[in-house]
């Protein structure tokens, strides 16, 4: 759950800071909470009514798109592609089905998260997995895992190359997708799921996200300053657009604000990948891929490394794009 930031001064004998600082030294977290047995939630965990709005517009659903058959060359992977083109003009997220990766290898993973009962995130620098990272109780289910969403990256690289109309090996060129944060989510239910939420709307920094979730609903996106429910679709991955490749694309592929809800149910499991620049290239200057950009189209950004968008980010939940317009 968010800490609530407004609620800050002292009312009468409630002291905001003093009990939050209780709460961060148990180092029990929300989980502590749940399994304490907790019937209300701790008042710094309570959002003002404007915040919260969950209401969503129920007329739209994100796009899903069938990888099946993706590399034959022809008539079929045009269609993929430009599916993917217009998902990441207007939507900025969508759902991948038929993309290879076993239901079996989803199924350890959500089932390992769930038993680990925590939360977990690592780095996997230059698609190399390092088992030593990891608790025992992930090991094999990580290993397996990432082998699979590291294949689905490079495919997908190529698909997002050829929906940007330029070569499919251009974006595989340029190192972008190199690292890969790795976290997994053990989100509790909420005994009070009507006075907060799990995370404030936001957008990812990185380049492109991968997200394996569980069965229960609690994601929403902004589109068409609305929000709409992204209900997950057995044996799908959930995709979506990052601060840096709207940056690199010039606006053409969006980053789009999306938040976390809080449950009366669980407990949800999410595991996301997060794909940034090679660690060699982390000072590398980024900049509109040239190709995208004509005197009709001028660029919109300056020339920065992704160290310069993240040492901005940090601390903020929106994004930093509009700092470095040109």
């Amino acid at each position: 759950m968010e800490v609530s930031t407004t609620e800050k001064s002292i009312d009468g004998d409630y002291n905001w800071a003093k009990e939050v600082n209780e709460f961060d030294e148990t180092k029990a977290g929300v989980k502590g909470l749940v399994d304490a047995g907790i019937v209300n939630i701790p008042r710094f965990f309570i959002n003002p009514p404007e915040k919260l709005q969950n209401s969503s517009n129920t007329t739209h659903q994100i796009p899903i798109i069938d990888l099946r058959g993706f590399e034959d060359d022809g008539q079929h992977r045009h269609k993929i592609f430009n599916e993917i083109r217009e998902a990441s003009e207007t939507w900025g997220f969508f759902q991948l089905v038929n993309h290879g990766v076993p239901d079996s290898v989803m199924d350890g993973m959500i089932e390992a998260a769930a038993n680990w009962r925590d939360s977990l995130n690592f780095i996997i620098k230059d698609d190399m997995v390092n088992p030593n990272v990891l608790p025992s109780v992930f090991r094999k289910e990580v290993e397996e895992y990432m082998k699979c969403i590291i294949k689905l990256k490079e495919q997908l690289c190529e698909l997002l190359s050829e929906a940007l109309g330029l070569s499919s090996d251009h974006l595989v060129s340029t190192e972008c997708m190199k690292t890969t944060i790795f976290v997994c989510h053990y989100y509790p239910f909420c005994p009070q799921p009507e006075l907060t939420k799990r995370l404030s709307q936001h957008t990812c920094l990185t380049f492109l996200t991968i997200l394996l979730q569980d069965t229960i609903f609690v994601l929403q996106i902004l589109h068409q300053d609305h929000w709409v429910d992204v209900h997950p679709v057995p044996g799908a991955l959930l995709v979506n657009i990052g601060d840096f490749m709207q940056l690199i694309t010039n606006n053409k592929f969006k980053s789009v604000e999306h938040r976390v809800l809080t449950r009366s149910v669980g407990p949800r499991i999410s595991t996301a990948c997060f794909f940034s620049p090679s660690s060699k290239n982390i000072s590398k200057q980024y900049g509109p891929i040239k190709e995208l950009v004509s005197d009709n189209n001028p660029p919109i950004y300056k020339q920065v490394p992704f160290t310069d968008l993240a040492a901005v980010r940090i601390g903020q939940n929106s994004s930093v794009l509009p700092l470095f317009k040109l």
